[in-house]
Protein backbone atom coordinates (compact mmCIF):
# COMPACT_ATOMS: atom_id res chain seq x y z
CA UNK A 1 0.00 0.00 0.00
CA UNK A 2 1.42 3.37 -0.98
CA UNK A 3 1.98 6.22 1.48
CA UNK A 4 -0.98 8.19 0.05
CA UNK A 5 -3.21 5.11 0.21
CA UNK A 6 -2.36 4.55 3.87
CA UNK A 7 -3.15 8.20 4.66
CA UNK A 8 -6.50 7.86 2.87
CA UNK A 9 -7.34 4.64 4.69
CA UNK A 10 -6.91 6.30 8.10
CA UNK A 11 -8.98 9.33 7.16
CA UNK A 12 -12.65 9.82 7.87
CA UNK A 13 -15.32 11.31 5.67
CA UNK A 14 -15.71 11.11 1.94
CA UNK A 15 -12.73 10.47 -0.32
CA UNK A 16 -14.71 11.47 -3.41
CA UNK A 17 -18.19 11.97 -4.84
CA UNK A 18 -19.15 11.24 -8.42
CA UNK A 19 -22.50 11.95 -10.04
CA UNK A 20 -23.02 9.80 -13.08
CA UNK A 21 -25.86 9.25 -15.55
CA UNK A 22 -27.23 5.80 -16.37
CA UNK A 23 -25.20 5.94 -19.60
CA UNK A 24 -21.96 6.39 -17.62
CA UNK A 25 -21.48 10.11 -18.31
CA UNK A 26 -19.88 11.95 -15.41
CA UNK A 27 -21.95 14.98 -14.42
CA UNK A 28 -19.96 16.01 -11.34
CA UNK A 29 -16.83 14.66 -9.72
CA UNK A 30 -14.99 15.97 -6.70
CA UNK A 31 -12.05 14.27 -5.00
CA UNK A 32 -11.51 15.33 -1.39
CA UNK A 33 -8.39 13.20 -0.99
CA UNK A 34 -5.22 13.43 -3.06
CA UNK A 35 -5.31 11.19 -6.14
CA UNK A 36 -3.20 11.11 -9.27
CA UNK A 37 -4.97 11.48 -12.62
CA UNK A 38 -4.48 7.78 -13.35
CA UNK A 39 -6.00 6.86 -9.96
CA UNK A 40 -8.99 9.10 -10.69
CA UNK A 41 -9.51 7.45 -14.08
CA UNK A 42 -9.26 4.00 -12.48
CA UNK A 43 -11.83 4.93 -9.81
CA UNK A 44 -14.24 6.23 -12.43
CA UNK A 45 -13.69 3.10 -14.53
CA UNK A 46 -14.34 0.92 -11.44
CA UNK A 47 -17.53 2.82 -10.63
CA UNK A 48 -18.79 2.54 -14.19
CA UNK A 49 -18.00 -1.17 -14.35
CA UNK A 50 -19.26 -2.11 -10.88
CA UNK A 51 -22.33 0.07 -10.35
CA UNK A 52 -24.02 0.61 -13.72
CA UNK A 53 -24.75 -3.09 -14.41
CA UNK A 54 -26.25 -3.66 -10.95
CA UNK A 55 -29.96 -4.38 -10.57
CA UNK A 56 -32.10 -1.83 -8.63
CA UNK A 57 -32.76 -4.22 -5.72
CA UNK A 58 -29.08 -5.03 -5.14
CA UNK A 59 -27.11 -3.64 -2.18
CA UNK A 60 -25.96 -0.01 -2.43
CA UNK A 61 -22.53 -0.74 -0.96
CA UNK A 62 -19.53 -2.22 -2.78
CA UNK A 63 -16.18 -2.79 -1.05
CA UNK A 64 -13.35 -2.03 -3.46
CA UNK A 65 -9.74 -2.10 -2.26
CA UNK A 66 -9.02 0.57 0.34
CA UNK A 67 -12.51 2.11 0.27
CA UNK A 68 -16.20 1.39 -0.26
CA UNK A 69 -18.51 2.74 -2.92
CA UNK A 70 -21.78 3.84 -1.33
CA UNK A 71 -24.34 4.96 -3.87
CA UNK A 72 -27.96 5.95 -4.39
CA UNK A 73 -29.82 6.31 -7.62
CA UNK A 74 -32.20 9.22 -8.07
CA UNK A 75 -34.11 9.12 -11.39
CA UNK A 76 -31.38 8.99 -14.07
CA UNK A 77 -28.44 9.90 -11.80
CA UNK A 78 -26.20 7.82 -9.58
CA UNK A 79 -24.69 9.62 -6.58
CA UNK A 80 -21.56 7.58 -5.75
CA UNK A 81 -19.38 8.30 -2.71
CA UNK A 82 -16.07 6.67 -1.86
CA UNK A 83 -15.52 6.26 1.89
CA UNK A 84 -13.02 4.41 4.13
CA UNK A 85 -13.78 0.76 4.92
CA UNK A 86 -14.57 1.57 8.57
CA UNK A 87 -17.15 4.27 7.71
CA UNK A 88 -20.84 3.77 8.59
CA UNK A 89 -22.62 3.21 5.27
CA UNK A 90 -26.06 4.21 6.59
CA UNK A 91 -24.75 7.63 7.60
CA UNK A 92 -23.21 8.05 4.16
CA UNK A 93 -26.55 7.19 2.52
CA UNK A 94 -28.22 9.86 4.67
CA UNK A 95 -25.52 12.41 3.77
CA UNK A 96 -26.09 11.68 0.08
CA UNK A 97 -29.81 12.19 0.56
CA UNK A 98 -29.21 15.46 2.41
CA UNK A 99 -27.07 16.69 -0.51
CA UNK A 100 -29.82 15.73 -2.97
CA UNK A 101 -32.41 17.57 -0.86
CA UNK A 102 -30.24 20.70 -0.91
CA UNK A 103 -29.90 20.43 -4.69
CA UNK A 104 -33.67 19.97 -4.96
CA UNK A 105 -34.26 23.02 -2.80
CA UNK A 106 -32.01 25.18 -4.92
CA UNK A 107 -32.99 23.96 -8.39
CA UNK A 108 -36.63 23.29 -7.48
CA UNK A 109 -36.58 19.57 -8.33
CA UNK A 110 -33.05 19.00 -9.62
CA UNK A 111 -32.54 17.14 -12.87
CA UNK A 112 -29.55 16.06 -14.91
CA UNK A 113 -29.73 19.22 -17.07
CA UNK A 114 -29.37 21.40 -13.96
CA UNK A 115 -26.08 19.69 -13.22
CA UNK A 116 -24.90 19.98 -16.82
CA UNK A 117 -25.67 23.69 -17.18
CA UNK A 118 -24.97 24.76 -13.59
CA UNK A 119 -22.04 22.67 -12.44
CA UNK A 120 -20.54 25.62 -10.55
CA UNK A 121 -23.73 26.01 -8.49
CA UNK A 122 -23.87 22.30 -7.69
CA UNK A 123 -20.26 22.47 -6.54
CA UNK A 124 -21.05 25.56 -4.44
CA UNK A 125 -23.78 23.63 -2.64
CA UNK A 126 -21.43 20.66 -2.17
CA UNK A 127 -18.66 22.87 -0.75
CA UNK A 128 -21.12 24.68 1.51
CA UNK A 129 -22.12 21.33 3.03
CA UNK A 130 -18.84 19.37 2.91
CA UNK A 131 -15.33 20.56 3.69
CA UNK A 132 -12.56 18.10 2.94
CA UNK A 133 -15.14 15.32 2.64
CA UNK A 134 -16.59 15.98 6.10
CA UNK A 135 -20.18 17.08 6.55
CA UNK A 136 -20.10 20.50 8.22
CA UNK A 137 -23.60 21.86 7.57
CA UNK A 138 -26.71 19.71 7.92
CA UNK A 139 -29.32 22.47 7.73
CA UNK A 140 -30.30 22.73 4.07
CA UNK A 141 -32.07 26.06 4.68
CA UNK A 142 -28.81 27.51 5.98
CA UNK A 143 -26.95 26.14 2.96
CA UNK A 144 -29.45 27.68 0.53
CA UNK A 145 -29.42 30.98 2.42
CA UNK A 146 -25.63 31.17 2.17
CA UNK A 147 -25.68 30.35 -1.56
CA UNK A 148 -28.29 33.05 -2.22
CA UNK A 149 -26.28 35.57 -0.18
CA UNK A 150 -23.19 34.74 -2.26
CA UNK A 151 -25.19 35.26 -5.46
CA UNK A 152 -26.36 38.60 -4.09
CA UNK A 153 -22.75 39.65 -3.50
CA UNK A 154 -21.84 38.66 -7.04
CA UNK A 155 -24.72 40.74 -8.32
CA UNK A 156 -23.70 43.76 -6.21
CA UNK A 157 -20.07 43.53 -7.33
CA UNK A 158 -20.93 43.26 -11.00
CA UNK A 159 -20.67 46.31 -13.16
CA UNK A 160 -23.71 48.54 -13.47
CA UNK A 161 -25.68 47.80 -16.60
CA UNK A 162 -24.20 44.34 -17.07
CA UNK A 163 -26.79 41.57 -17.44
CA UNK A 164 -25.93 39.17 -14.62
CA UNK A 165 -29.52 38.00 -14.11
CA UNK A 166 -29.16 35.31 -16.73
CA UNK A 167 -25.77 34.28 -15.28
CA UNK A 168 -27.32 33.91 -11.84
CA UNK A 169 -30.17 31.76 -13.11
CA UNK A 170 -28.42 28.47 -13.81
CA UNK A 171 -26.16 30.07 -16.41
CA UNK A 172 -28.90 29.72 -19.02
CA UNK A 173 -29.96 32.31 -21.55
CA UNK A 174 -33.51 33.63 -21.49
CA UNK A 175 -34.41 31.37 -24.43
CA UNK A 176 -33.00 28.28 -22.69
CA UNK A 177 -34.89 29.16 -19.50
CA UNK A 178 -38.16 29.41 -21.46
CA UNK A 179 -37.43 26.08 -23.16
CA UNK A 180 -37.06 24.48 -19.74
CA UNK A 181 -40.32 26.08 -18.58
CA UNK A 182 -38.70 28.50 -16.15
CA UNK A 183 -39.47 32.13 -15.60
CA UNK A 184 -36.29 34.12 -16.35
CA UNK A 185 -35.12 36.58 -13.77
CA UNK A 186 -32.95 36.99 -10.73
CA UNK A 187 -32.65 33.78 -8.76
CA UNK A 188 -32.21 35.62 -5.47
CA UNK A 189 -35.66 37.21 -5.59
CA UNK A 190 -37.41 33.90 -6.19
CA UNK A 191 -35.49 31.96 -3.57
CA UNK A 192 -35.73 34.51 -0.78
CA UNK A 193 -39.43 33.77 -0.55
CA UNK A 194 -38.78 30.01 -0.48
CA UNK A 195 -36.04 30.04 2.17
Amino acid sequence: MSDQASKRSTSIGWHFIILMSRQGKIRLSEFFSSYTESEKRRIIRDITGDILPRQPKMCNIIEKGEYKFVYRRYASLYFVVGVPLHCNELLVLEEIHLFVEALDGYFNSVCELDLVFSLHKSLSILFEMFVGGMLVETNKREVLKNIIEAEGLVEELSKAGEDVGSQLDDGLSYQEQFQLGRKPGRRGDRNNARV
